[in-house]
C-alpha cells in the first residue's frame, strides 16, 4: 500500500496557524530558516489581519506544510507520493527534494505579491456545491464577458466546483446555480481569481523568476494537481509550479490517479481538514488521516501500522 502526503491550498489558512505548530526542534528550525530567508519575523504572518494579504497566506501555507512534513520525516515516515492543491504544490516539491526550501520561500513571496498586485480588490473565488461540471460550464458561458469575467477554477469533486472571477460575475453565476438546484454557493477566503486566464500575466512573470532557480528531479513521486499526472522532468516541474496559478486545479482527477496507482493512505498536512473530506470519497476502503487535530504518537502508530500491512 502506498501513501500520499497532500498539502492544502489557499482558503485553508487559519489565524494562528504557525503559532499552533508542534513545539519541536525541527519545526522551530523551519520557522527560523524562513525568517532568515525572508528577512522578517514569520510568526507575524499568521494573524487575522496579516492573512488578509495573499503573500502572507501563501507563505504561511508553505511554512506550515514543510515544517510538519519535516517533523514526520524526522520521526521515520516517508511518503510514496506528494501532491499539493495550488500553493500546496510548493511544499510538495520541497518535501520531494526537488525545490530548495529557501528558493520556495522567495518564489512564493513573489507569487503572492504578483497575484495581489494584479487584482487588489473586486475579484475572488466561489465554491458551488451540488451541480455537475457540464451545468457549471453552461452557466459560465452565459455570464463570462470582458465586463464580467468568470471561469472554472477547481474541480474538487463531482459536485464540488470552484469558479474564479469578478465579484459581480460570480454573484450572477451563484444566483443562476441556486436556481438550478445548487446546494450552496459560497465565496471563499481568497482575494484573487486563481486558476484561470486572469492570472496569465502574473504566471509569466513568475516563470521568469523560476528560470533562475535550480530544480532537481523529485526523490518522491510528485503528482501535479493541474494535470493529475506524475512529473519527474525538472523542466515540466518548473512549468507546473510557475503556471499552476493560471491553470484549472483538477484535484478530483489527482486523487483518482493516486488511487489507481495503489495509494490507500492519504495524509493531509496542515492546516485544516478540507482535503481529507474530499479524499474520503475516493479512498474507500483506504485510510484518510489529517495531521491537524491528531496526536503525534497516534499519527506514528497509524502510519506505521498501515505501512506494515503493505509488506
Amino acid at each position: 500500500m502506498s501513501t500520499l502526503w497532500a498539502f492544502p491550498g489557499q482558503g485553508a489558512q487559519q489565524p494562528g496557524m504557525l503559532h499552533g505548530l508542534p513545539d519541536a526542534p525541527v519545526v522551530r528550525a523551519c520557522l527560523d530558516e524562513a525568517g532568515a530567508v525572508l528577512g522578517e519575523p514569520v510568526l507575524a504572518l499568521d494573524s487575522a489581519a496579516a492573512l488578509r494579504d495573499t503573500r502572507a497566506v501563501q507563505l504561511c501555507l508553505l511554512i506550515a506544510g514543510v515544517a510538519c512534513a519535516r517533523l514526520l520525516l524526522q520521526r521515520g515516515h516517508r511518503p510514496d507520493y506528494v501532491a499539493g492543491l495550488s500553493i500546496g504544490a510548493y511544499a510538495a516539491a520541497v518535501i520531494a527534494e526537488a525545490l530548495d526550501f529557501a528558493d520556495a520561500l522567495r518564489l512564493v513571496a513573489l507569487r503572492g505579491e504578483l497575484m495581489q498586485r494584479a487584482y487588489p480588490s473586486g475579484y475572488g473565488m466561489t465554491a458551488i456545491l451540488g451541480l455537475d461540471l457540464s451545468r457549471i460550464e453552461r452557466l459560465l458561458e452565459q455570464v463570462n464577458s470582458a465586463q464580467t469575467p468568470v471561469y472554472l477554477a477547481n474541480i474538487n469533486a463531482d459536485n464540488q466546483l470552484v469558479i474564479a472571477g469578478s465579484h459581480a460575475a460570480m454573484v450572477q453565476v451563484a444566483e443562476r446555480a441556486r436556481a438550478m438546484g445548487a446546494g450552496a454557493a459560497r465565496p471563499l477566503a481568497i482575494s484573487v481569481p486563481s486558476h484561470c486566464p486572469l492570472l496569465d500575466a502574473p504566471a509569466a512573470r513568475l516563470a521568469e523568476a523560476f528560470a533562475r532557480v535550480s530544480l532537481q528531479p523529485p526523490n518522491v513521486r510528485y503528482l501535479s494537481s493541474s494535470s493529475a499526472r506524475l512529473i519527474s522532468d525538472t523542466g515540466k516541474l518548473r512549468d507546473d509550479l510557475a503556471c499552476n496559478m493560471c491553470r484549472v486545479v483538477d484535484w478530483l482527477a489527482t486523487l483518482r490517479t493516486a488511487y489507481e496507482r495503489g495509494v490507500r493512505l492519504h495524509l493531509e498536512l496542515p492546516p485544516g481538514t478540507l482535503l481529507s473530506g474530499l479524499a474520503r470519497r475516493q479512498f474507500e476502503p483506504g485510510m484518510v488521516i489529517a495531521f491537524q487535530g491528531s496526536r503525534l504518537d497516534t499519527l506514528d502508530a497509524m502510519l506505521r501500522q498501515e505501512v506494515s500491512r503493505s509488506r
